[in-house]
């Protein structure tokens, strides 16, 4: 059962759509569920200053995404690096064990978002 905090995401996700000029572009899939998300950045003076999110997949893929682009903006990269898919279940209140490896995604895809930022700005 999902808590009303998924469903609120769910149902109204947040930050949902492209950047254009993104810093950091990041996209990770999983070929079992067939769920795939995109994040992109915007960086000024490293920190995380917008974040926007595309994501193919089922409610919980879109609430683990809503709720980790809450999660980044405003942090350093440092910072954003450092959240783990845990704290993204958690600030849901939680997933059943079958939708766990949505809380994954988010945080690898965002991770690999600031990869590409890093690798951009080298």
């Amino acid at each position: 059962m999902y808590t009303e905090k998924v469903m609120d995401h769910f149902q109204n996700p947040r930050n949902v759509g492209e950047i254009k000029d993104a810093d950091g572009v990041g996209e990770v899939g999983n070929v079992k569920c067939g769920d795939i998300m995109r994040i992109y950045l915007k960086v000024t003076d490293n920190v995380i200053k917008d974040v926007k999110f595309r994501t193919f997949g089922c409610g919980a893929a879109i609430a683990t995404s809503s709720v980790i682009t809450e999660m980044a903006v405003g942090k350093t990269i440092e910072e954003a690096l450092e959240l783990t898919n845990k704290q993204v279940a958690d600030e849901l209140g939680g997933l059943p064990p079958v939708k766990m490896h949505c809380s994954n995604l988010a945080a690898d895809a965002l991770k690999t978002a600031i990869e590409d930022y890093k690798e951009n700005n080298k």
